[in-house]
């Protein structure tokens, strides 16, 4: 009767974890979204393609690709600390599931919280209703993703001001330059776009984009 009641209940707890299991990589998209520096680097590509004038090139596929790959290489260190502290001892039995969860938001939590504003987040604490505390690691992650996002986007955004600005001024000059030799009918983006892609190459624009990216999360 005994080994019947632990074969059931374990086949409960096999039950619940395959359903955490699945309700985990179905959230998956959502979480490398939100949680990590994937928003910022896709925003960024955006902002560059825009800014060079280019409609499709690079395509969408190809952004999101390198945007992946970038992530998860400056993400590493955070999923080394997570498959360490969490998964490993998760998996060896040492640990429950729940313990698992907990050990693994924390580094992810350290990780948004050095890219977090102090502003944004007595923001959303205010919102929360959330008392202020000493040490921020101590909020939940209700508080800290929504502060995180908001400042991936403030900074994306910043960044790709600062992306347009070159270009702009080739189309600036560019512009003035047709109206000047009297070519009205020319369009000037066609003019202005092998000088961008020129000094985009000149600069060696995509290494300097990466690394500049990747020291932002520094």
């Amino acid at each position: 009767m005994n080994e019947a009641f632990i074969n059931i209940n374990g086949g409960e707890l096999q039950s619940l974890e395959l359903f955490l299991m699945i309700t985990v990589l179905s959230l998956l998209p959502s979480i490398i979204i939100m949680m990590t520096s994937f928003t910022r680097i896709i925003i960024v590509m955006s902002f560059l393609r825009n800014a060079l004038g280019l409609q499709q090139t690079p395509p969408n596929t190809v952004l999101v690709g390198i945007s992946l790959f970038l992530t998860l290489f400056i993400m590493s260190p955070v999923l080394t600390e997570i498959n360490e502290n969490a998964y490993i001892p998760y998996k060896n039995e040492q640990i429950s599931a729940q313990e698992a969860l907990d050990r693994a938001s924390v580094p992810m939590k350290t990780f948004m919280l050095k890219q977090t504003e102090v502003d944004t987040l007595d923001m959303f604490m205010e919102f929360s209703g959330e008392e202020l505390r000493e040490n921020y690691e101590e909020l939940p992650l209700t508080v800290v993703i929504p502060s995180f996002i908001t400042s991936e986007l403030k900074r994306a955004f910043i960044i790709g001001f600062l992306l347009f600005l070159p270009f702009l001024l080739i189309d600036i000059v560019v512009s003035s330059t047709l109206m000047s030799m009297g070519m009205i009918m020319l369009p000037p983006a066609m003019i202005s776009l092998p000088f961008k892609i020129l000094l985009f190459i000149t600069v060696n624009g995509w290494q300097l984009l990466f690394s500049t990216l990747i020291k932002g999360f520094n």
